[in-house]
């Protein structure tokens, strides 16, 4: 019998359900607080357990020396042409934010974009940082934004339960 991760987003946490069919399309009731929007999460068996093969290939975004390899020869090729005076220029410091963002693979977020143009368009640094700092934090899962529990890592729950 299968079972199925689902995570509480009031209580932040992941719990688990065993289920007496195959496949599911309902949805379980919190455990612990009763809410009803849980959504289901890929169990960490699923994912880090599975058997490796020698026709597999890691995930682009799975760190292996040779991408840390790759991404340290992009960063001192940027390094090779720049001196102090780009560390002031806010479109030498856009393009290389932007080609560091590229080289690593991380997505660009709406903010990130609107940043980085504005930054090439030859904007101040420090004010565009007090304008879409906090969105930006926001966009990519930082800052306090006064609730703890959205922004910390979920926990476990170590029962299990009936769908």
């Amino acid at each position: 019998m299968p079972i199925f991760e689902f995570l509480c987003p009031a209580c932040n946490r992941i719990f688990s359900f065993l289920s007496l069919t195959p496949g599911t399309s309902k949805r379980p009731v919190c455990p612990r607080c009763g809410a009803t929007e849980l959504s289901r999460v890929p169990s960490t068996f699923s994912v880090s357990a599975r058997a490796k093969t020698k026709f597999d290939k890691p995930p682009a975004d799975a760190p292996d020396d040779a991408s840390s390899a790759q991404m340290e020869s992009e960063m001192m090729r940027m390094m090779e042409g720049f001196d102090e005076k780009d560390a002031e220029n806010p479109r030498v410091m856009a393009r290389m934010m932007r080609r560091m963002a590229e080289a690593s693979g991380e997505p660009m977020t709406p903010t990130m974009e609107e940043m980085f143009r504005r930054l090439e368009a030859g904007e101040d640094p420090e004010t565009l940082e007090e304008e879409l700092g906090p969105q930006l934090e926001a966009e990519m899962g930082e800052g306090d934004g006064g609730d703890e529990a959205a922004s910390a890592a979920p926990t476990r729950d170590d029962g299990l339960y009936s769908l």
